[in-house]
């Protein structure tokens, strides 16, 4: 019987092993769409593997794009909720923030948009059709006005619940 030396340190690779998908977000595409494509809900053009703004290509294809259909679904993927004696006695000011890091983050990446803004008892709950702009809003309200902002995220929903407070 002939043995085989196995150098130290040496370990037998075993593939009977599941890897895990890390973001498990169900409205992310899973193929690529035919170019150009056109959401017929908002006009954002799926052009070189991302949506973006761009003018309509006649005869594009025509496909709704995750952040409609989050918001067709009313299924936010974050939710910012806003609390404290400040936040209610500066609202409007709150609210100017809140729509300008919209935009700005909306103006690059079409999928970032606001999907509601309620009033609630005791603050205001925005929710959004992104991670990234949750946190940005939180981010954007905190340098504004320092307070409390917190995170909480959720890898199994792809969710993320911010919340921002002060007295």
């Amino acid at each position: 019987m002939k043995t085989t030396h196995v150098p130290s340190g040496f370990h037998p690779v075993q593939h009977e092993r599941i890897i895990e998908e890390l973001v498990h977000d169900s409205y992310k595409l899973r193929g690529k769409l035919p170019e150009p494509t056109v959401c017929p809900s908002c006009g954002a053009v799926f052009r070189q593997g991302r949506w973006q703004w761009l003018e309509t290509v006649p005869g594009a294809n025509e496909h709704v794009c995750p952040a409609c259909l989050r918001i067709q679904d009313h299924f936010p993927a974050g939710y910012v909720f806003i609390s404290g004696g400040f936040a209610s006695s500066h609202q409007n000011e709150l609210l100017q923030i809140i729509h300008n890091e919209e935009a700005h983050q909306k103006a690059e990446h079409p999928l970032k948009r606001i999907m509601a803004i309620k009033s609630e008892e005791g603050g205001v709950l925005v929710t959004t059709t992104d991670i990234h702009l949750a946190r940005g809003i939180g981010e954007a309200l905190h340098r504004a006005y320092q307070g409390t902002l917190t995170f909480h995220y959720n890898p199994e929903q792809f969710l993320l619940r911010v919340r921002w407070d002060r007295d």
